[in-house]
């Protein structure tokens, strides 16, 4: 991949999946370590497979939370998202977000969570991929221990042939996405580069501003 400045910080992303917005944040110059329960084959970058509240419990304990500039989670969203009523019960599907969250704070970090907008977080960046220039309507949420501000976005736009999530064209939507590595069944978890890779230029501006 050309065009890439290596910063020198590194996020640690919990339940980072196949790893759609640990590739952004890799765009925006970090390096990037992912934990998921699952294994992940098409993971890009370093990897461990563990649970994610046990992973980030131990490095608190040990002090290699340290490592990381910037602690990036993805909790589970099915507990939350409106999806979940038409294929099931939201009440089977366990809150990891309101432990995971305490759990980020205690580490010390500066935190960035993603979650569904139905998802129960302060919507400090609710980001579309229209406001990239991407083909796709898929809505996060982003709770970010600054609260928000910086580089302002076009609104969302949701234009005629705009591809929203469907299981018959999988290939396109992933496609559209960035996230062309992925498989069409990790990708129906993913969100797009495209959105951390902005996420994280925010929190560079922050950490420049601060250091000033």
């Amino acid at each position: 991949m050309t065009g890439r400045t290596p910063n020198g910080l590194t996020v640690l992303d919990l339940c980072c999946g196949a790893g759609g917005l640990s590739w952004g944040y890799w765009l925006a110059g970090y390096d990037v370590v992912g934990v998921d329960v699952n294994p992940m084959p098409n993971y890009p970058f370093e990897f461990h497979q563990a649970d994610a509240l046990e992973y980030l419990d131990r490095i608190i304990t040990t002090g290699e939370v340290e490592r990381y500039a910037l602690v990036h989670a993805s909790w589970p969203c099915q507990a939350f998202a409106n999806v979940t009523q038409w294929r099931g019960d939201q009440a089977d599907h366990e809150d990891l977000l309101t432990p995971g969250r305490k759990l980020m704070d205690k580490s010390g970090r500066p935190r960035v969570i993603e979650n569904v907008p139905e998802a129960p977080l302060r919507p400090d960046y609710l980001l579309c991929g229209s406001q990239f220039g991407l083909n796709v309507r898929r809505h996060r949420s982003f709770e970010t221990s600054w609260g928000g501000g910086g580089e302002l976005l076009p609104p969302c736009w949701h234009h005629k042939g705009l591809l929203p999530f469907m299981h018959k064209g999988e290939r396109a939507y992933a496609d559209a996405m960035g996230c062309t590595w992925m498989n069409k069944t990790e990708a129906r978890q993913a969100v797009p580069p495209a959105y951390s890779e902005w996420i994280g230029r925010q929190f560079l501006a922050l950490h420049a501003d601060q250091a000033a």
